[in-house]
């Protein structure tokens, strides 16, 4: 069982976490029209949660998805690198809880599936964390203790950018990064209907990127097929940032649609590969004045 007063309290906007048990229709016959009584199937335990990208709570979520960081820095402001291709990714135990029901939800065995998000010029910066746990517990009490809690330092569209060997890439108008780790749920047959696991399968840095067409650049680079670095940021000073580096990334040539008389755009379907240079497809960085993203006790 996880251990108490070692949970964070973690920010969200909305989840669909947790289990669900389907009835499997009973087909005999014989019986007259009635149906006879349905049969219990697996247990399904998995689901999403949107959270905010922020400098602190981020990294929790991100040593989950790509394993611990390597941190450098004697004193705040603290530099800690994710990298992909991780074997070791740890699993977590994640409650949900309703106090005034009161209904209190553990699930266990949880591992990070995939993390997707959106840049724009506006609006709020949410991303969407798929996750598969093993099972869930239900409970009228929490079971999580004395919740460490941080403060939230959120980052905005206002803070993003996108660049592309090191030069501020221009003309972009939107940009969506999907990393996943396409587990593969271990799918033995057990007593309590439950999944023994989930294995870490070929990863995978996809997105796109809608471009108006005011130049060439990535357009040349498409139909050349030559890779380029795309870097992601947050950034809100030089002790709070976030990037998302994706060492080698690849363009597809795509369709150059003119819809009337206003301007064109164009949607590079873009997906990463292992860089030989660096050794891994991306890497994660996080400035923020935390030492570590241990459990708090």
């Amino acid at each position: 069982a996880p251990a108490a007063d070692s949970f964070w309290k973690m920010p969200f906007a909305s989840t669909t976490l947790g289990s669900e048990q389907p009835l499997l229709n009973n087909e005999l016959l014989g019986y007259g029209r009635d149906p006879l009584a349905p049969v219990k199937d697996a247990i399904t335990a998995d689901g999403d949660v949107a959270v905010p990208i922020d400098a602190r709570f981020l990294g929790i979520w991100l040593k989950l998805l790509m394993g611990a960081p390597t941190t450098t820095g004697a004193s705040a402001p603290y530099t800690h690198e994710f990298t992909s291709g991780s074997w070791a990714l740890p699993s977590a135990a994640i409650e949900v809880g309703n106090p005034d029901v009161p209904s209190y939800r553990m699930l266990t065995g949880v591992k990070a599936n995939s993390i997707n998000w959106t840049m724009q010029r506006s609006g709020l910066v949410t991303a969407t964390m798929n996750l598969i746990a093993q099972g869930e517990a239900k409970a009228t009490s929490s079971a999580a203790g004395t919740l460490e809690e941080l403060v939230l330092t959120r980052f905005g569209s206002f803070n993003g950018s996108i660049s592309r060997e090191g030069a501020a890439l221009g003309n972009i108008v939107s940009g969506e990064i999907t990393y996943s780790n396409n587990l593969d749920r271990v799918e033995v047959i057990r007593a309590d209907g439950k999944i023994d696991g989930a294995d870490e399968s070929i990863g995978a840095l996809t997105g796109s990127i809608v471009s108006r067409f005011a130049n060439t650049t990535l357009l040349d680079q498409a139909t050349n097929g030559t890779p380029c670095e795309l870097k992601f940021d947050y950034t809100i000073s030089a002790g709070v940032k976030f990037t998302l580096t994706a060492h080698e990334v690849y363009l597809p040539v795509p369709r150059l649609p003119i819809t009337g008389p206003g301007g064109m755009q164009a949607t590079f379907a873009w997906q990463a590969a292992l860089n030989s240079a660096e050794g891994v497809m991306c890497t994660a960085t996080l400035i923020n004045d935390m030492a570590d993203f241990n459990n708090p006790s």
